[in-house]
């Protein structure tokens, strides 16, 4: 069996040999696009976000090299108009680019002689399968050629298409061969319209606005900032976690806390598919993220604190929502122009995610935050976070304690802090300089803001996370009132109903501000 042409189905089978979540529909998406000018799709995507399991799925379905009825015929896509018209009926050119690029490293090749092998890759298969049409030397003239004595044009299917581009960063030579081959593929009259009947192309990063990957331009893009009508493929949907979650005994809740996140407008939640089946095989929540040599990169960045980048980082963990302008990215891995650029790219790796109707972005869940937190406290951070963890742990000690006075203390240094906002008039500011003030909480506890509870909504309710003996904190904030009377408002309200079935103490936290005073007052009971 083949490598790169018609490889058959081997790695789907595979895939559905382990727990599958049935994510076949997608292929109706790209057989709607056979035979018309939308023939070429490109998805950027985070690492982790399925896109190597969607390749090797559309191989499996195209390559008419193999039988795959039974691999499909039970699946969501046999229900479909179209199954069977395109059922294993192309030649399928399946490439990793990624791979050629590891090989080429292991043998001490230079990048620039990975186009080259890619070519050199197909065309001896193509000549070893088809002999009697691939005759010359071009492997263009010969895919011709097969397409004329088999009656069958060729599928493409080539993922993480811009490890090549990112690799040869600033290399221009490297990048305009390997850019050069897509465009005799892709952009070619007297080829495309021959040979290709489809292609889906993946990768980390959009196609770059200053036209220099022309190559693709004729390609439709789906990216993670608007993944159009791929969205439900871009990730686990809610009820596929929640039957994933009945079947492996897990509770939804939780898993919802550390993966979800991801929302698009008009559709809901998408699910982190890596981590999720993780968490289900291993059976705990913890974070199964995995470090990227992007990541690093944006490490340095986050660490020299560029444009305030450290503040805005901690602002996003704290459960901040941050207005970014995502339409100035080059979409590349180099020219930050500003720190809404550096936030963008975060956006694209999905340490963030966005909301295209309100253009804010925040952090997605608790896995992302974790990592966010782990950057912040690497080598080089700035002191400013790490004295404010230092502050915001004493207050949470303080707090439990029932100190109320040592708390009031706490929330003016951290309001005095570059972290407040810089008018602080109302009672949401005062809400955002208690979210700082709390943020060393996050590892021990959920944050929920107005909670629905009793007969009315508490403000900020911090719930202990499992096989904790911490308390649970109830918050209510008050603006130019009373802090006794925003603790009277708990109990009156009885919000810690919603704590009806937790077992462990409760604290109830009324804090005031007076304006004309500029002070805060707290007072603290204990349930």
């Amino acid at each position: 069996m083949a490598t790169y042409l018609n490889p058959g189905n081997r790695g789907f089978e595979k895939i559905l040999q382990s727990e599958y979540v049935d994510k076949t529909g997608m292929i109706t998406l790209i057989n709607k696009t056979i035979g018309t000018m939308q023939m070429l799709t490109c998805i950027s995507r985070p690492r982790r976000f399925g896109k190597s399991y969607a390749a090797k799925m559309l191989c499996a379905y195209y390559d008419c090299s193999c039988d795959s009825h039974g691999l499909f015929d039970g699946r969501k896509v046999a229900r479909t108009e179209g199954y069977l018209t395109h059922l294993n009926r192309y030649h399928v050119i399946s490439l990793d680019i990624t791979g050629f690029i590891s090989e080429a490293k292991r043998q001490g090749m230079p990048m620039a002689g990975v186009p080259g092998k890619i070519v050199e890759a197909i065309h001896r298969e193509l000549k070893d399968a088809f002999p009697k049409a691939a005759l010359g030397e071009s492997l263009m003239e010969d895919m011709i050629h097969c397409v004329e004595e088999t009656g069958r044009e060729f599928v493409f299917i080539i993922d993480e298409w811009d490890a090549l581009i990112r690799e040869a960063k600033g290399d221009t030579e490297i990048q305009s061969a390997y850019l050069n081959l897509l465009r005799g593929w892709f952009k070619n009259s007297n080829f495309t319209p021959k040979v290709v009947a489809a292609a889906y192309m993946t990768g980390i990063l959009p196609i770059k606005k200053d036209g220099s990957q022309s190559a693709i331009s004729d390609f439709k893009e789906y990216t993670i900032l608007d993944p159009g009508r791929f969205v439900e493929f871009t990730g686990f949907t809610e009820s596929e976690v929640r039957f994933l979650c009945g079947k492996y005994g897990m509770d939804f809740e939780e898993i919802r806390q550390w993966y979800d996140g991801y929302d698009f407008p008009g559709y809901g939640a998408i699910y982190n598919p890596y981590s999720v089946m993780c968490a289900m095989q291993e059976h705990k929540c913890r974070s199964y993220w995995r470090k990227t040599s992007a990541a690093e990169s944006l490490m340095t960045y986050i660490n020299m604190d560029f444009e305030g980048l450290q503040e805005i980082v901690s602002r996003l963990i704290s459960g901040e929502e941050i207005e970014v302008r995502t339409d100035r990215f080059a979409n590349d891995f180099e020219t930050f122009r500003s720190r809404d650029d550096v936030l963008t790219l975060l956006i694209h790796l999905g340490y963030l995610t966005w909301n295209e109707e309100e253009r804010v972005a925040h952090v997605p869940n608790e896995e992302v935050r974790a990592e966010f937190e782990q950057i912040l406290e690497g080598t080089g951070v700035n002191r400013k976070w790490m004295e404010l963890l230092g502050r915001s742990e004493k207050l949470l000690e303080d707090t439990i304690a029932g100190n109320g006075e040592a708390v009031c203390r706490a929330i003016e240094e951290i309001r005095e802090t570059q972290y407040a906002p810089t008018f602080y008039n109302n009672e949401q500011a005062l809400r955002y300089v208690i979210k700082f003030a709390y943020i060393a909480a996050l590892d021990r506890y959920l944050k929920v803001e107005e909670l629905p509870s009793g007969k009315g909504i508490a403000d900020v309710v911090y719930l202990p996370k499992r096989k904790s003996l911490l308390p649970a904190l109830v918050i209510e904030l008050k603006w130019n009132q009373s802090s006794g009377g925003a603790v009277r408002q708990i109990e009156e309200k009885n919000y810690p109903a919603v704590l009806r079935d937790y077992d462990g103490g409760i604290v109830m936290v009324g804090i005031n501000y007076d304006a004309k005073e500029k002070t805060h007052s707290c007072e603290i009971k204990k349930v």
